[in-house]
């Protein structure tokens, strides 16, 4: 596809490098650490990236190009948290990884065109291709920004002693 129309393409081929160097020195414990019963770790933030990269949104980019207007159910990330639970922190981001390598060679060889193509969202409505490429790279933002918190409050807030005092992180 082409560059100008879907710019979102490039926060999408670089969220692992952004989340590799955000997670630079993540011990394990660190990555399982959970700032409170209901909130994600780093961990289940990874493995919900990787389960979303496969089972919503190629499924729906496939959907997209191999039917004429689908419909899509919301995707509800609360509906996987078991799934999640117990991942593997390594093995989740290298199935992320490797999933979004396909998935951005795949889209990078459409046609531009092909951002147009239409289906229902239940939820959301009448949507294109590309608002859905867009919304993929909001999703990558929203979680980059969720794991940098929790990097923020598991490796840094303590170190920085009095001075993290002013800081009102929410992880």
């Amino acid at each position: 596809m082409d560059k100008q129309s879907l710019p979102c393409l490039d926060i999408l081929e670089a969220t692992p490098e952004i989340l590799r160097r955000l997670m630079a020195g993540v011990t394990d414990a660190d990555a399982r650490w959970k700032p409170a019963p209901e909130r994600f770790s780093i961990a289940e933030v990874l493995a919900h990236l990787s389960h979303s990269e496969g089972h919503c949104y190629r499924m729906r980019l496939d959907r997209f190009l191999s039917e004429q207007r689908p419909e899509f159910e919301p995707d509800d990330a609360q509906l996987y948290l078991d799934l999640y639970r117990d991942a593997d922190p390594e093995e989740a981001f290298d199935h992320f990884e490797e999933q979004r390598e396909t998935n951005i060679e795949f889209i990078r060889g459409l046609p531009g065109s092909d951002g147009s193509r239409v289906a229902l969202h239940k939820e959301a409505g009448e949507i294109t291709l590309a608002q859905m490429l867009h919304e993929w790279a909001m999703h990558d933002l929203g979680h980059i920004r969720q794991i940098a918190e929790l990097v923020r409050a598991r490796k840094y807030l303590e170190g920085a002693g009095p001075l993290g005092a002013s800081y009102n992180l929410k992880p």
